[in-house]
């Protein structure tokens, strides 16, 4: 196999990254070329989502493809067909086959989120002894694999308050992780929701793969009702759209929990779910690497 590199622009990189998938490439992936320099301009976007623009001023374009990929052939055809400038070649070289899938997955080890949670790829082994519960869970194409500080908050405010029986709704709900956690960790009724429908597929059949019965839905599909504890883990933005639904589904002495919000942004978030229910009296519950579990009870 061949790793090829080239130097574009922003305008060209992702066009003639998707033309050179669409000729046979294996992969693609851009790169910023002003990295670690004055010129270097990051890309923003809201914390958990895509900026908008996904190449630099100045790109590497990194192209693998197979040892019989005609590139020049390939290149002449995308540049004429985009009206594009030529990239300038900055490199061609061989690189050594590899089995890709078992790098990838040894990327992904068992993480210990709390004295009992385990999150556990399902290539490995899950730990043993009496008080690990394991929540099998693979990267998929939803968000929640367990890896983000938000996520580890929410699992770990899951794990020390959840009692015996309680209801709870997972509202973006993402994987599902969650919602399994919080039925592995002894609660009744359990819903998510999101407004992906891959998501909401992907969490039934992790639901199902963990032994842990609950119900995924889409928005328009939720039923009425309230629950013990409602569970939000999105971002600031859309958690203070969604004060007056989420505060509208907690029972009463039930529990509220939020993440998805920077610690500077928690007052923030604090303060418009206190103007539309002074009832709930929301703090932030724990810290973790500039994210925060706010929590609270209404009361």
């Amino acid at each position: 196999m061949r790793e090829i590199t080239l130097l574009v622009n922003d305008r060209a990189a992702e066009v003639l990254g998707d033309a050179l998938m669409d000729a046979g490439a294996l992969s693609v992936s851009i790169e910023d070329a002003d990295a670690d320099t004055p010129d270097e301009q990051p890309l923003y976007g809201e914390p958990g989502l895509e900026p908008t623009k996904l190449a630099w001023k100045n790109s590497y374009l990194k192209v693998l493809v197979n040892d019989d990929f005609d590139f020049d052939l390939d290149m002449a055809i995308a540049v004429k067909g985009l009206g594009i400038e030529e990239p300038k070649l900055v490199s061609d070289e061989q690189v050594e086959d590899a089995d890709w899938v078992r790098i990838t997955q040894a990327q992904f080890q068992p993480v210990r989120v709390s004295d009992r949670l385990w999150i556990v790829p399902t290539w490995h082994e899950p730990p043993a002894g009496d008080t690990a519960i394991n929540i099998r869970l693979d990267p998929g194409v939803a968000f929640g694999t367990g890896s983000h500080p938000t996520t580890h908050l929410c699992l770990q405010w899951l794990d020390a308050n959840v009692k015996a029986g309680e209801s709870v709704l997972d509202y973006g709900c993402g994987t599902g992780i969650l919602a399994i956690a919080a039925k592995k960790v002894g609660a009744g009724e359990v819903l998510g929701t999101d407004i992906d429908p891959q998501a909401v597929e992907a969490a039934v059949d992790n639901a199902k793969a963990n032994d842990a019965p609950a119900t995924f839905v889409l928005p328009k599909d939720m039923p009425e009702g309230t629950f013990d504890i409602v569970v939000a883990n999105i971002l600031s933005n859309p958690l203070k759209l969604l004060a007056p639904a989420l505060l509208a589904r907690v029972k009463p002495q039930g529990h509220l929990v939020l993440s998805g919000v920077l610690a500077r942004q928690a007052q923030e978030v604090m303060d418009v779910y206190k103007e539309h229910d002074p009832s709930v009296k929301l703090s932030v519950w724990k810290e973790s690497e500039g994210w925060v579990c706010i929590a609270g009870q209404k009361q």
